[in-house]
């Protein structure tokens, strides 16, 4: 293991475990069913309620794909702290919940952690959607372009906050598109 990870690695697992996993109201209930072929490739973070690791992050974007196996491989793409700064990328792979109609899904990051994600809303064309948790100490408002009206964007921080959120948490994203080069393209990796 790459050693400059090993600090990265261990503050996650210190900040899963001192978040409470323990929900903070009522449990939400997911969308359920979730076309999951409908759901999949490049979807914008127009907002959010970070981790450690997105905060600050611009052109944050979230691409899933399908594995053979049934799994979601998911990367996390953002440039931390500017438009300009290299991009990073974040690898996690997830498994829709048996019986949730693929609205829960288990997302393993690092290989080690599991935590819970949950379709909390979702557009009927599949345009935007907003994925919530629990323990209601993360968000992200995402959708297909890297920006949505002022009314759409009203309607999340409704939804969020009927949810049980505190939407003064909710950070808006710098998006900021077509990038050099990069404007259509979607990341596909290895998975494994």
């Amino acid at each position: 293991m790459n050693a400059r990870k090993i600090p990265a690695i261990a503050g996650l697992i210190v900040l899963f475990a001192l978040c409470g996993c323990a929900p903070a109201g009522p449990p939400i209930r997911p969308v359920s069913p979730v076309d999951l072929s409908r759901f999949m490739g490049r979807w914008y973070v127009i907002a959010s309620i970070p981790t450690r690791f997105e905060r600050g992050g611009h052109n944050p974007v979230e691409t899933y794909s399908r594995e053979s196996d049934g799994t979601i491989c998911t990367w996390f793409r953002l440039r931390p702290g500017s438009f300009e700064a290299p991009v990073k990328l974040i690898h996690s792979s997830a498994t829709p919940v048996a019986e949730s109609g693929n609205g829960e899904w288990r997302v393993r990051l690092f290989g080690i952690l599991s935590m819970q994600y949950l379709v909390g809303w979702l557009n009927a064309d599949y345009s935007q959607v907003l994925v919530v948790r629990d323990a209601r100490d993360y968000l992200w408002f995402m959708a297909r372009t890297p920006e949505v009206s002022d009314s759409d964007y009203q309607a999340m921080l409704d939804r969020a906050k009927a949810m049980g959120y505190d939407t003064a948490r909710i950070e808006k994203a710098p998006q900021r598109w077509p990038e050099v080069g990069e404007g259509s393209q979607t990341f596909t990796g290895e998975c494994r």
